[in-house]
């Protein structure tokens, strides 16, 4: 029986499927012994595949340019077409290919190069943590803040 869903429904049955496919493919990096001395490896994992399932909207399984070009400017590093080229050249190993998929974002977040989306990706979630998170109401502001 074929399901029939429509809008936000299907979106979640899609983000669904979606999130079960980058389990199983964290499942096997979770197995693989190269990794069983990485620190909090499940935890790591769990961020990297909330972030790639942020920008891969349609599951179509890679994330292609402009994937790329959405995940940067909302890291607020807007790139070229050739530098946006280039970073998904360095994560595949390959300069022809204009997609990269989730197998690949991982070995590039877990491996030893320094590919720039990596860089830019980490430096992201050292900002987090430093950033204080203000509660409430903003504070008044008075002339002394002027520049």
């Amino acid at each position: 029986m074929e399901k029939h869903l429509q809008g936000g429904k299907a979106f979640g049955y899609l983000k669904s499927q979606q999130e079960e496919k980058l389990n199983s493919i964290n499942e096997i990096f979770l197995s693989d012994p190269k990794y069983a001395d990485e620190e909090d490896f499940n935890s790591k994992l769990g961020k990297f595949k909330n972030k790639y399932m942020e920008f891969d909207h349609n599951d179509q399984g890679d994330l292609d340019i402009m994937g790329l070009k959405r995940m940067l400017e909302k890291l607020g590093v807007a790139k070229t077409h050739l530098e946006l080229k280039k970073m998904i050249s360095e994560v595949v190993g390959n300069t022809t290919q204009e997609t990269f998929c989730y197998t690949d974002f991982l070995n590039m977040m877990l491996g030893k190069r320094n590919a720039i989306l990596r860089l830019i990706l980490m430096f992201e979630e050292k900002g987090k943590d430093q950033e204080p998170k203000e509660t409430g109401p903003p504070r008044r502001k008075t002339f002394s803040d002027l520049p």
